[in-house]
């Protein structure tokens, strides 16, 4: 069992990977706080979940596109762990969240970009640099990329290349942080059966078929397959690895 004075952010956590990275990280006897955008009946679910195991846990509203809104959420994140453990600091910070945009290059729009930037790179970027004043040394930070940064499925050039900037983002992010003693790696999943990718398992079964013959396992990803990999960077058996990308993909087009 982990210290349970060990504290999580996951953002995103009221659903599909970010909801399975809470509650693996609660099963440790962590104290694990989630972020949700507009879901909070889903949100209040995962902390009702996570107090049954027996550790603590709260939801906060943030909208990950918004940078204007980091300086108050971390004011109202740092009141609550005060008042609740005496100190307003955490650990681990899990940049999870995120959007599902998908369109040939010469169909992007403009808007599409956008939105894709805002959540899966200026967000990240600036979430990192608002927290990290809050962040306990020898603490973690785990940043969310894509196999799709490895290789190339037509309709994902955007997203991917939000997801390249993330890896390259957090190879600095390790080296500055290092002296502190935080840790900084990227986990790539391949494609993972959530509601985020409902769309495509629903529509393409012939594109998920093919994906599984590619695939060195032999099926496509589920959410646990990728929780359990963010615990163990958590622990204190993952403090040498830094500034790593580990795919999480199944051996997904070798």
């Amino acid at each position: 069992m982990a210290t349970k004075n060990k504290i999580a952010l996951v953002t995103g956590g009221s659903r599909g990977l970010g909801k399975n990275m809470a509650l693996r990280l609660a099963q440790q006897g962590y104290q694990v706080l989630i972020t949700y955008k507009s879901n909070k009946e889903e949100a209040e679910k995962v902390i009702t979940a996570i107090l049954e195991m027996g550790t603590s846990g709260a939801a906060f509203q943030l909208d990950t596109a918004d940078t204007k809104a980091f300086d108050t959420f971390f004011a109202t994140l740092s009141n609550y762990l005060e008042k609740d453990n005496g100190n307003g600091r955490f650990d681990f910070l899990v940049n999870n969240a995120g959007i599902d945009r998908r369109a040939l290059i010469a169909q992007t729009t403009e808007e599409e970009f956008d939105e894709l930037f805002q959540v899966h790179l200026k967000g990240v970027y600036f979430l990192t640099q608002k927290a990290l004043p809050f962040i306990n040394d020898h603490g973690r930070i785990i940043n969310l990329s894509t196999g799709l940064a490895r290789f190339v499925t037509p309709g994902y050039a955007a997203y991917a290349a939000m997801k390249g900037g993330i890896e390259v983002f957090t190879r600095y992010l390790a080296k500055e942080v290092g002296s502190r003693g935080i840790t900084a790696n990227v986990v790539a999943p391949g494609i993972i059966e959530t509601d985020f990718t409902r769309s495509v398992f629903e529509h393409a079964p012939e594109a998920i078929a093919h994906i599984k013959s590619q695939t060195a396992l032999g099926r496509t990803g589920v959410p646990d397959d990728i929780g359990g990999i963010v615990t163990f960077l958590c622990t204190e058996e993952a403090c040498w690895i830094t500034a790593q990308r580990i795919e999480a993909s199944g051996g997904m087009f070798l």
